[in-house]
């Protein structure tokens, strides 16, 4: 073996040594994220008391998506405001929740939360009157690049089940004439 070949095979050893020593992993930050997104949602419950429209929308990132049963998904904190302020403005709405499960990716930018709810608001038909709910929602939570953990996606879907629509149209009159019809034979 040449000289030079000697100190090109060393040099390129040396060079593999401190690569290897400089490439230390990432450490594993899932159980403080676990945490951090956990004491969120406690805060964002317990906020959620205040119906302070303003404090509950802070939880959601910019780009944020609200994915609400009946009703189209609403994109944006400035949307998701627009479309909550009249359920906060609700003098009889309430809402608890809490995660059942949260867990963070192995990356350390994402977080989810999967948990139950309960809320009551006024029912529009009958303002007197009000409508509770209960189910389970989904929240898919990601770090900003200030270190802190805002809501990306926030989905909820009701436990009860639905109530029936009334007919309407030609199927409806039918079945008003048909009713008719059957009572006066046998009335």
């Amino acid at each position: 073996m040449t000289i030079r070949r000697f100190c090109s095979l060393m040099g390129c050893a040396g060079l593999l040594a401190v690569t290897v020593a400089c490439t230390t992993p990432a450490p594993d930050t899932r159980d403080a994220d676990v945490k951090a997104v956990r004491d969120k949602e406690a805060a964002w419950s317990k906020d959620a008391a205040s119906r302070d429209v303003d404090k509950f929308v802070s939880y959601y990132a910019a780009d944020a998506s609200l994915l609400m049963p009946n009703m189209p998904a609403v994109s944006g904190r400035d949307a998701i405001r627009t479309a909550l302020k009249p359920v906060l403005d609700d003098p009889n709405f309430s809402l608890t929740f809490q995660p059942t499960t949260v867990e963070a990716s192995k990356g350390g930018d994402f977080v989810y939360a999967q948990g139950t709810y309960a809320q009551t608001f006024s029912d529009p038909k009958n303002p007197k009157k009000t409508i509770s709910d209960k189910g389970k929602y989904l929240d898919l939570w990601r770090k900003q690049g200030d270190g802190g953990w805002r809501v990306v996606v926030d989905m909820l879907n009701s436990d009860l089940p639905l109530t029936p629509a009334p007919a309407k149209g030609k199927a409806a009159s039918k079945a008003r004439t048909k009713g008719k019809a059957t009572r006066r034979k046998t009335g």
